[in-house]
């Protein structure tokens, strides 16, 4: 796959001015991150990034490629550091990309440490990227939607990452072209949700009753036409408590207090990603909610929160509780479970924790 330089409309900055406004923004010491830089100036993510591949002095270079089978070479780089985000969450672990299962669009990895849901049919922009750190040069790989919007990072990990694999996968997917900018497409206006009062209420009550695994709940969403958020309107009264804002912060203290192994959901368009086990150190800093664990980080931004659910959906192996963490326009910012396998009750103390809300 080849990528071609952005081309731009008048009112469109192109990678030339974007590249200027990256080096003004050095040069003034701010601290602001590209990704809000980029929305400042009215771009993606990706084009930002895109304005300084191929420029000198600036570590960034294009790749292409069959982004399914870099995923498979990525386990030949041993440890390494991956992050997911979307507007309002971070979540950071390390892990091994291994075993990786990639079938058409769809894919998982399910090593101990990194654990993934793939829709690799969003995945369309690769870049290598070398951050300077204090502690040295970090080199990454990073992975953008049609629109520029950020799926997937990657990152090696000092003394622990096998870096002559690194280099060896990175001159493999390297790109020919190395100018700078890319094309994105528009990125559309989200969907109007179906009104509640042209919804099957009465059907998909029945429906959510029905479950017999938690991997139902979204496709039962589709089949209904009920955005996430909507469902906890609309969804049976007696599955669903709110429970404030405050409720992530006071899961993520009462999950380490009690050293509950919990699981944490955050996703981008496309990919998942997922902590399983134990937290330690939960920390406020500024308006962000963060765990600060040595090979797990989450960060939420808690003003951004707008509600909390308490969820109760049925299985085979009994009800399973979650808590649902969504934004003020009604977008998903992370998912927590009891940590469980398929086959095995929830955890009482999960529960317990859930009713502590």
């Amino acid at each position: 796959m080849t990528l071609s330089p952005t081309t731009h409309s008048s009112t469109r900055l192109g990678p030339h001015e974007l590249y200027r406004h990256w080096i003004g923004a050095k040069e003034d010491n701010t601290r602001l991150r590209a990704r809000d830089l980029a929305q400042s100036l009215g771009v993606s993510e990706g084009e930002l990034l895109a304005a300084r591949c191929g420029v000198e002095g600036e570590a960034v270079e294009r790749l292409e490629g069959d982004w399914a089978q870099l995923i498979r070479d990525l386990g030949a780089c041993g440890t390494v550091m991956c992050l997911t985000r979307n507007d309002h969450a971070v979540i950071e672990r390390h892990g091994v990309y291994d075993p990786v299962e990639i079938d058409g669009p769809v894919g998982v990895v399910t090593d101990e440490g990194i654990d993934l849901r793939l829709f690799m049919m969003r995945w369309k922009h690769g870049f290598a990227v070398d951050y300077p750190t204090p502690k040295g040069i970090r080199p990454g790989f990073q992975f953008f939607d049609p629109h520029g919007t950020a799926i997937h990072k990657v990152y090696a990990v000092v003394g622990e990452t096998n870096m002559d694999a690194w280099s060896a996968l990175k001159a493999r997917y390297l790109s020919t072209d190395q100018s700078p900018g890319v094309t994105v497409a528009p990125k559309p206006a989200p969907p109007e949700p179906t009104p509640d009062d042209d919804i099957d209420v009465e059907g998909f009550q029945a429906a959510w009753e029905g479950m017999t695994d938690t991997h139902e709940f979204f496709p039962m969403l589709h089949k209904f036409g009920v955005a996430r958020d909507q469902a906890m309107r609309l969804g049976p009264p007696h599955r669903i408590r709110k429970v404030g804002a405050p409720a992530l912060q006071k899961a993520l203290e009462l999950a380490r207090d009690g050293e509950i192994p919990i699981m944490v959901f955050v996703g981008s368009p496309g990919c998942i990603e997922i902590h399983s086990g134990p937290i330690k150190n939960v920390k406020v800093i500024g308006d962000w909610v963060n765990v600060l664990d040595p090979e797990f980080n989450l960060h939420v931004m808690g003003d951004a929160i707008g509600e909390c659910y308490h969820v109760i959906k049925p299985t085979e192996d009994g009800d399973v509780n979650s808590l649902e963490v969504f934004a003020d326009d009604g977008s998903s910012i992370a998912l927590m479970f009891g940590k469980r396998k398929p086959g095995i009750p929830e955890l009482e103390s999960w529960r317990a924790l859930l009713a502590q809300l």
